[in-house]
C-alpha cells in the first residue's frame, strides 16, 4: 500500500482473530487467502468452526484444492469472481445474527467492496478487520461521468466510460468502494503526462 497524508486513504492494520465472535465471515482472494491461513494459525479450533470463507477468485482446480485444505476446517466457498463473491456474502449477511466479525484480506477492489457490503448491512466500517495483499490494482469512479473504471494499475488512465484522460486520486470514498479520477487536462486540453505503472 502506498503512503499517502489524504485522510480519506484506507488503512488496513492486518488480521487479528476475534475468538469471542459467534461468527465470522472472511472474504478473500488468492493473495489474500495467504492472509487467512495465519489468522488461522492464531486461533482455535472453534474459531475455526464459526467461520464461513468466500473465495472469490479466479483458481485452478489444483489452487482450489490446495486453498481450500490449507483454510480447512472452516467452510470454505469458492466463488468465480470478485462480484459473485460480494453477492454471496450479501445473502450471508441477510441473515447473519448479533456478534458476526466481518474480515477481508486482498486487493484493495475486494476490501472495498466488502467495506461496502458492511456499510450497508449497518457494519461500521472500523470494526471490519482488513489486510491488503497482493496488486496494488485500484477501482477508480470517474467523477464526470460516473463510471467505474476496475482494476486501474496506471496513472493517469482513461475512462472507459466517457474517454475522459483522469488522474487517480488518493481520495477514496468508502460509499462508492472507489477512488476518485478527475480529468487530467482539463485545463490545458491534450497536455497530458506520461503514463506510469503505479499500481501493479
Amino acid at each position: 500500500m502506498t503512503v499517502s497524508t489524504i485522510k480519506s486513504r484506507p488503512i488496513y492494520p492486518g488480521l487479528s482473530p476475534d475468538l469471542n465472535a459467534r461468527r465470522n465471515i472472511i472474504v478473500c482472494d488468492k493473495a489474500g487467502a495467504a492472509a487467512v491461513t495465519e489468522l488461522f494459525s492464531r486461533a482455535d479450533s472453534a474459531f475455526a468452526e464459526r467461520t464461513t470463507i468466500i473465495l472469490a477468485d479466479s483458481l485452478s482446480a489444483t489452487e482450489t484444492q490446495t486453498l481450500s485444505r490449507d483454510l480447512a476446517p472452516a467452510a470454505v466457498e469458492i466463488q468465480p469472481t470478485l462480484a459473485d463473491g460480494i453477492a454471496r456474502l450479501r445473502q450471508l449477511l441477510e441473515t447473519a445474527p448479533m456478534g458476526l466479525r466481518l474480515y477481508a484480506a486482498g486487493s484493495e477492489p475486494l476490501i472495498g467492496l466488502v467495506v461496502q457490503a458492511g456499510l450497508d448491512f449497518s457494519i461500521d466500517h472500523l470494526s471490519i478487520r482488513t489486510e491488503h495483499r497482493g496488486s496494488l490494482m485500484r477501482r477508480v469512479q470517474c467523477v464526470h461521468c460516473k463510471g467505474y473504471i476496475e482494476n486501474v494499475t496506471t496513472n493517469p488512465v482513461k475512462c472507459t466510460h466517457c474517454g475522459l484522460t483522469l488522474l487517480v486520486r488518493d481520495h477514496y470514498s468508502r460509499r462508492l468502494a472507489a477512488f476518485q479520477g478527475v480529468c487530467i487536462d482539463a485545463e490545458v486540453p491534450g497536455e497530458i503526462p506520461p503514463t506510469e505503472a503505479l499500481y501493479q
